[in-house]
């Protein structure tokens, strides 16, 4: 937590308590939608939080790079903690069970997007769909 106070003071910013309770609502879920951390904020025991300041909350904290979001599927992006995008996501279209593979994972794929456009992409933001080996064997 003293990271995040250092981060924020370096920004002219305070560690307010809803920043502080989004944290450890996304420390205690792992991954979830703004929706989901306004529930868990909500299962804290403290005061009621509007659902404008988890989401103004968050977006200060992905500008901070505590954490961070991918996009799950169509809907709303999916937060965590920054020091949790080692990984990259793995999708079901079929049961929706959403799976980590490490990010070393796609090393021939980025390595090959940097030798062939010069360009270096962010895969933390991955996420890839397709089927899971249960759903894989119902088909």
């Amino acid at each position: 937590m003293s990271d995040l106070v250092t981060a924020l003071r370096a920004r002219g910013m305070r560690l307010t308590a809803q920043r502080r309770r989004i944290v450890a609502a996304l420390g205690r879920l792992g991954h979830a939608t703004p929706d989901g951390v306004a529930a868990e904020v909500a299962r804290d025991g403290e005061a009621a939080v509007a659902a404008s300041t988890i989401y103004r909350g968050l977006e200060a904290l992905e500008e901070l790079g505590i954490v961070a979001h991918t996009h799950l599927d169509r809907r709303a992006p999916t937060y965590h903690l920054a020091g949790h995008a080692d990984h990259i996501h793995l999708v079901c279209v079929g049961c929706g069970v959403v799976d980590e593979v490490p990010v070393a994972s796609a090393s021939s794929f980025v390595g090959a997007i940097a030798a062939s456009r010069g360009f270096r992409a962010d895969i933390s933001h991955l996420a890839v769909h397709g089927r899971c080996a249960g759903c894989e064997g119902h088909s």
